[in-house]
């Protein structure tokens, strides 16, 4: 911290001042002292007493033991020289703890300073300096409260942001099917049909759109059911191989359909969680459901489990179809986001599958990774043991946290 001119005349100004009022001081306390002595002769007599018997043969006052004269700095050891040395002394700590002082509080001024610079809108600046004090404290927190403010505000203005999209988002699903629908409707209502075949090819795009409605209406639900968690969550002890071969069990059907073979494996055989287990069900059920529906000339399924260490289990889901774009891993995640507006069409997807794993799986204090490459396209669910103890990102994790924010 740099100090003004000003500022470094007040320090002058005020040693200056405090030296004066010190000499003062001093000079009272001679005069006293002298007084004292002159009124009372015998205290002065004892004071030279007790110095010469402290540097001298007591039987020669004046003498060493070996006869020669006293050492020629006993003439100093006056009691005027010593009290004077000790005023010194005393003048010299109190000036200095006077300064220190002063210094302290035109700190204090600067740090008032940058506060009221921060309050007035410039929330980028930060207190630049160091001080060697009690202050850098005050310094440090302001420093640190600043960042805190500045971090709620962004993520306000996300969250603002983030509800404008999902209004203008909602609004646009709901009002293309929704408008096909009064169309195709009031073709019908104004006879606008020249066979009951059109008829009925009318009341079957209908239906179509109106399923669409309430796909999307059903995914909101659940969607903001997962942002309440996980305050509503039930945990129970679940065993991690029955729920992946349950998982198996409940998709075959479908997999079959699309000549797809799910395979399971569970690394090891007690795996045990504690989790929701109606809400895990939906996440791997979203997992699967879109390996089935996007998982293009995929002919595998594998739905694996491990355990990686004493407070981690991990649950993957992959498929060997058609990868996921690089530009897409990581935006994924993001409600109606849709890797490709085709695939919407052709199976009706609100793009918010992804977005309701990710939050169930945040609520059980685990995280989600994806890895896509022309092998397989890997869903890998990290689960906490004990839903008390959440899970630590790996360093490539928090990476890709990262670069999903940014994007």
């Amino acid at each position: 911290m740099k100090l003004t001119t000003r500022e470094k005349t007040e320090l002058f100004g005020e040693g200056v001042i405090t030296l004066i009022l010190l000499l003062l001081l001093n000079l009272s306390v001679i005069v006293l002292f002298s007084q004292a002595l002159f009124n009372n002769p015998g205290l002065k007599f004892g004071f030279i007493t007790i110095k010469h018997s402290i540097f001298t043969n007591p039987g020669a006052p004046f003498q060493n033991p070996s006869g020669r004269p006293a050492p020629w700095w006993m003439d100093f050891l006056t009691w005027q020289n010593i009290l004077s040395a000790v005023m010194g002394i005393v003048d010299l700590v109190v000036i200095y703890w006077r300064l220190l002082r002063r210094y302290h509080l035109i700190q204090l001024r600067h740090v008032i300073d940058e506060i009221h610079y921060i309050a007035d809108g410039h929330f980028d600046h930060r207190i630049p300096f160091k001080i060697n004090s009690e202050n850098q404290k005050v310094v440090d927190s302001v420093n640190s409260l600043v960042d805190s403010v500045i971090e709620s505000m962004d993520e306000e203005r996300s969250i603002e942001r983030s509800k404008d999209e999902l209004i203008t988002n909602v609004s646009h699903d709901i009002r293309t099917p929704l408008t096909s629908i009064i169309g195709y409707l009031g073709l019908i209502e104004a006879g606008g049909y020249r066979s009951q075949a059109e008829l009925l090819k009318y009341t079957h795009i209908a239906f179509f759109k109106s399923k669409q409605m309430k796909s999307l209406a059903d995914d909101l639900f659940e969607y903001s059911k997962a942002r309440t968690l996980p305050r509503n969550l039930q945990m129970n002890r679940i065993n991690v191989k029955q729920l992946v071969e349950q998982l198996a069990i409940s998709s075959e059907l479908e997999a079959e359909k699309k000549n797809i073979q799910i395979e399971t494996e569970c690394k090891d055989n007690d795996i045990f969680i504690e989790a929701d287990a109606e809400k895990l069900g939906r996440v791997f059920n979203n997992l699967i459901t879109n390996a089935l529906k996007y998982g293009k000339d995929a002919k595998h399924i594998y739905l694996t489990a491990s355990q990686v260490n004493s407070n981690e289990a991990v649950i993957t889901v992959s498929n060997d179809g058609e990868p996921i774009p690089k530009k897409s891993i990581n935006q994924i995640f993001e409600r109606f986001y849709r890797v490709e507006t085709s695939r919407n069409k052709a199976t009706g997807g609100t793009g918010l599958g992804l977005a309701i794993v990710q939050n169930i799986v945040d609520s059980h204090n685990g995280f989600i990774n994806v890895e896509s490459n022309r092998k397989l396209t890997s869903f890998a669910i990290h689960l906490p043991v004990h839903a008390d103890q959440p899970l630590k990102k790996s360093g490539f994790e928090k990476l890709q946290s990262t670069d999903k924010k940014d994007n």
